[in-house]
């Protein structure tokens, strides 16, 4: 194997792990500065939280490619329960992305929402996605032998 292939491959992995988990951490204070903020201000915090699940899906796409391709280059196989555990807490992930964010942002937009209601939501959310990626970095990270 090409080491600089597979290094090259390696940093562009680690380097879509930050875009995917980084952000989410920059929204947490965005989000409980919404309490108070005007419509103005608000739709501001609503659209860098939705440019961040954006680039999130969009770096975990990248994730993907070059976890299948790590895999591909290494003696690792998709048997390898590190492997197998990554794959299922990332499939959790992209599922909870999906139902967890767009919904409770399009709630702000209707009136007849409870606002606050919709912040604790969007806060949880963070939190649980932000749980979520960090499982899945420990399992890469550790690479845990669990059978």
């Amino acid at each position: 194997m090409n080491y600089h292939i597979y290094t090259t491959i390696l940093y562009i992995h680690v380097f879509s792990v930050i875009l995917s988990i980084g952000p989410f951490f920059i929204l947490l204070p965005f989000i409980k500065k919404l309490r108070g903020a005007n419509e103005d201000v608000e739709q501001s915090y609503l659209s860098l939280f939705r440019f961040t699940v954006q680039l999130s899906k969009h770096a975990g796409h990248v994730l993907v490619v070059t976890g299948i391709l790590l895999v591909w280059l290494t003696s690792w196989t998709w048997k390898t329960s590190w492997i197998v555990m990554t794959v299922l807490v990332m499939l959790s992930s992209g599922f909870f992305l999906a139902r967890a964010f767009s919904p409770t942002v399009r709630k702000f937009n209707d009136p007849t929402k409870d606002k606050e209601k919709s912040i604790q939501t969007l806060y949880r959310s963070t939190w649980g996605y932000v749980i979520l990626l960090m499982i899945m970095l420990y399992f890469m990270v550790a690479k845990p032998v669990l059978w």
